[in-house]
């Protein structure tokens, strides 16, 4: 059974007719599909504050079409004061979430044309800056492409794989996504494959988005509790488990999402590869390990009352709400899948 890609709308677009992205609010779904216009550098923060828009790739890309949505909006032909606006939008932007390091690396792309163009007047600055987004944009249909290609090579006919959170298309803002680029390739190739997908609390990525995607594209899924992930590797044979990856430090370690450990560590015992699918992009080469990957803290009510009608915890409890764990590079027993193959760090320290 092969995939229709075209079942679901871009994650995020652009007209340039009005100078307005529209993304899909991610928040709003799986019950309700809906479109959303971004026209300011406030909105544009806030749909990645709040997670309308996710997933390292598509952060990186929100917020690079960001900067050229605020370039159109500034009326001037004085240089400096072109610059030191966007400085500010840049660094406003990068404020929005600390860990997955694809939204520094975007906006430092976008910013780093007042280096290559030093002197140039607004108006081209403003076109090298729309040049180096659609770059971006392409590089991403590529990169889920060539990512697609190499994981799929390791499944066969029949097989089940199991995956975290969401990493397809609502993640990156292509069409195959990073984690779910080998099912959906595998797909495409003819090979029957089913998908489990565990809920990923406590914003429910993996039941809300990777459910919703992968129905909408023909693909079998199967729902479960985090905590049911031993039991069903236990119980049925799991031929691979396929994650993705907000940051890699140079050791290898891997941050993703909270509770991308913990399965990790039930694959390595339960003899399960474990890989990780993620552009070179998502790579930190400035870290020397996980340990210093930044780890974002969000607000304790998504764990206690998101999804309820009250809260779910004592007025007196305290509430521990990492949205990322870091899995240790020894444990990715797979390997780590890039666009250029797979990535193995230079030094790793155990």
């Amino acid at each position: 059974m092969k995939g229709n890609f075209k079942s679901l709308p871009p994650a995020l677009s652009y007209d340039p007719s009005t100078n307005t992205m529209i993304i899909i609010d991610q928040t709003a779904l799986p019950g309700r599909l809906s479109l959303k216009k971004l026209t300011t550098i406030d909105d544009v923060f806030y749909a990645i504050k709040n997670m309308e828009v996710r997933g390292a790739p598509l952060i990186g890309l929100t917020a690079a079409y960001g900067l050229l949505l605020y370039a159109n909006t500034i009326r001037t032909d004085d240089r400096l004061f072109f610059w030191s606006q966007m400085k500010s939008a840049a660094n406003y932007l990068k404020s929005a979430r600390p860990t997955a390091v694809n939204l520094f690396r975007d906006v430092d792309c976008v910013m780093s044309v007042f280096r290559t163009l030093a002197g140039a007047p607004v108006e081209k600055i403003i076109d090298e800056i729309k040049f180096r987004v659609g770059i971006l944009k392409e590089a991403i249909i590529k990169q889920e492409n060539a990512i697609g290609k190499t994981g799929a090579a390791f499944l066969k006919d029949g097989d089940t794989v199991m995956t975290y959170c969401n990493a397809g298309a609502l993640a990156t803002g292509g069409k195959k996504g990073t984690a779910l680029a080998p099912i959906y390739t595998g797909h495409e190739m003819g090979l029957n494959l089913s998908v489990i997908a565990c809920e990923t609390r406590p914003v429910l990525q993996g039941m809300r988005l990777t459910a919703f995607e992968l129905a909408k594209n023909n693909v079998p899924v199967q729902v479960i509790c985090d905590n049911m992930a031993a039991t069903v590797m236990k119980q049925q044979p799991i031929a691979a488990i396929f994650v993705g990856a907000d940051r890699i430090a140079a050791n290898g370690d891997v941050a993703n999402k909270i509770g991308t450990y913990g399965l990790a560590t039930l694959a390595l015992a339960h003899q399960v590869p474990f890989y990780v699918c993620a552009p070179t992009s998502t790579l930190d080469l400035d870290l020397p390990s996980g340990d210093a990957i930044p780890i974002e803290q969000r607000d304790g009510a998504e764990l206690t009352d998101l999804w309820f009608a009250s809260s779910m915890a004592v007025q007196t409890a305290s509430v521990y709400n990492p949205s990322f764990d870091v899995t240790p590079y020894h444990m990715i027993t797979g390997g780590i899948i890039t666009e250029n193959g797979f990535w193995k760090p230079e030094a790793h320290h155990g």
